[in-house]
């Protein structure tokens, strides 16, 4: 029987809001077993790259990361959110290790193909090394990723931080029984957007397919739930979507995703 494996990824709401912050790291560190957190921070990145007069450029919520871009993306990934997370988990008896993808190798990407938009230094995933990051738990360390790839040959790469939490699940759900928790600003899949008690409790292929064609499901929640079913689909085994809150042994209001 294959051990329990948590993969919880967090937003930049979460890392910019230092009490949010706080509750997630205090229930973060209360989970038994080995574990893995990844990290977003582009909100913060907005917020540093104003400061040094650097102009953020978004299409559809996603960020063209031009040469510039990708200086204040590291810094601010690689090192004030990564670092700060790892500190405070210190704090809290988990001994946690920071890490980019270029880290012992162990998420390579290559750089997205221009198509219709040229967004610059992003990077898709190709390979996840579970072998590094398995040595690394097995020897009682907790990963914490930041939101940045690399291309093997020298090159880091702005990486979406949900789809860094899917493939490394799936690359994990070889030696782990994986489960994946997306943690954002609701409480769920909700029915009504403007209604936080109207959660989709459980969502599966058929009731997905539904809520898609009735336009319940749309805009920023169509590519997380995409990375929902692709990981479900490569053999991780269960995945929730919620806020802080699911993460509480005794949450009951989240949405579980399987197929």
């Amino acid at each position: 029987m294959k051990q329990k494996l948590s993969i919880i990824k967090i937003g930049g709401n979460v890392i910019e809001n230092e009490t949010e912050l706080n509750k997630f790291l205090d229930s973060f560190a209360a989970i038994q077993g080995p574990k893995i957190l990844v990290h977003g921070g582009g909100k913060l990145a907005t917020q540093i790259a104003e400061k040094l007069g650097i102009e953020s450029k978004l299409v559809g919520g996603r960020r063209i990361t031009d040469e510039e871009g990708l200086k204040v993306i590291t810094m601010v990934y690689g090192g004030l959110a990564n670092k700060n997370i790892v500190a405070q988990l210190q704090a809290r008896g988990t001994n946690a290790i920071g890490l980019s993808g270029a880290d012992g190798n162990t998420i390579r990407a290559v750089k997205r193909p221009v198509r219709e938009i040229d967004y610059g230094f992003a990077g898709d995933v190709e390979e996840v090394n579970a072998g590094a990051i398995d040595k690394l738990l097995q020897a009682d360390f907790v990963p914490v990723f930041c939101a940045i790839t690399h291309n093997k040959e020298g090159q880091l790469l702005n990486t979406n931080a949900d789809t860094i939490a899917s493939e490394v699940a799936i690359g994990m759900s070889g030696n782990y029984d994986t489960t994946l928790y997306y943690c954002f600003e609701k409480k769920g899949v909700l029915m009504d957007i403007s209604d936080e008690t109207s959660v989709v409790k459980h969502l599966e292929p058929k009731n997905y397919q539904e809520l898609l064609e009735k336009k319940i499901i749309a805009d920023g929640m169509l590519p997380k739930l995409e990375n929902c079913f692709h990981a479900l689909h490569k053999n991780v085994g269960k995945v929730c979507i919620g806020d802080l809150d699911m993460l509480n042994p005794i949450a009951t209001l989240f949405t579980t995703i399987t197929l």
